[in-house]
C-alpha cells in the first residue's frame, strides 16, 4: 500500500511539472514567433528587462572588477548605460542569434509548445530554463510573472548577443 502511494505521489509531481513546462512552452513559443517576426511588443511582454538589465550589471561589473585597470569604470558609467544597453541589446533582433543556436533559423518552422516543452528543464526554485539537448545547460531562464512566463536570465555566453545595426 506505502509503495502504491508513493508511486501516486510521484506521477501527480510529474504531471503538474509537465503542466508547468507546457505552460511555459506556450510563452516561449510566443518570444520565438516575436524574435523571428521581430515582434517588439510581443518580445516586450515576454521579456523582463530589469531583471536582464540586473544581470547584465552584474556581469559587467564582475568583469571589470577582475581588472585593476577598470575597477572605477563601472561606477563611471552609471545606470543610463545600463538603460542604454537595455535599449540596444534586449530586442528581437539581437536574441537571433539565440534562437540560430537552437536551430530555429528565419526560414525554419518554429515547432508548437508541445515540441519546446521537451526541451524545457524545470528548476528548484519554479523556473523553467531552455536547453538545447534534453540534459544540457540551461541557456534561456524564465519565470512565471503575472501568468505570462517572461525571460529573465541569458545563461549564455555573451558573444551570441549581437548588437546588428
Amino acid at each position: 500500500m506505502r509503495a502504491v502511494v508513493i508511486c501516486l505521489m510521484a506521477l501527480v509531481l510529474a504531471a503538474c511539472a509537465t503542466a508547468q513546462k507546457l505552460g511555459a512552452a506556450n510563452d516561449v513559443h510566443a518570444l520565438l514567433i516575436s524574435i523571428r517576426d521581430n515582434d517588439s511588443a510581443t518580445f516586450d511582454a515576454h521579456v523582463d528587462h530589469e531583471a536582464l538589465k540586473a544581470e547584465l550589471q552584474g556581469k559587467i561589473e564582475g568583469q571589470l572588477s577582475t581588472n585593476k585597470k577598470l575597477k572605477g569604470l563601472a561606477a563611471l558609467l552609471g545606470p543610463q548605460t545600463l538603460d542604454i544597453a537595455d535599449q540596444l541589446l534586449v530586442q528581437p533582433k539581437t536574441f537571433r542569434m539565440v534562437a540560430e543556436h537552437y536551430g530555429y533559423r528565419a526560414d525554419t518552422q518554429i515547432p508548437g509548445p508541445i515540441v519546446i516543452s521537451q526541451a524545457l528543464k524545470t528548476l528548484p526554485d519554479g523556473r523553467v530554463c531552455a536547453t538545447k539537448k534534453k540534459d544540457g545547460p540551461c541557456l534561456l531562464v524564465f519565470t512565471k510573472e503575472a501568468g505570462v512566463w517572461k525571460l529573465t536570465s541569458f545563461e549564455g555566453d555573451s558573444s551570441m548577443l549581437r548588437l546588428k545595426l
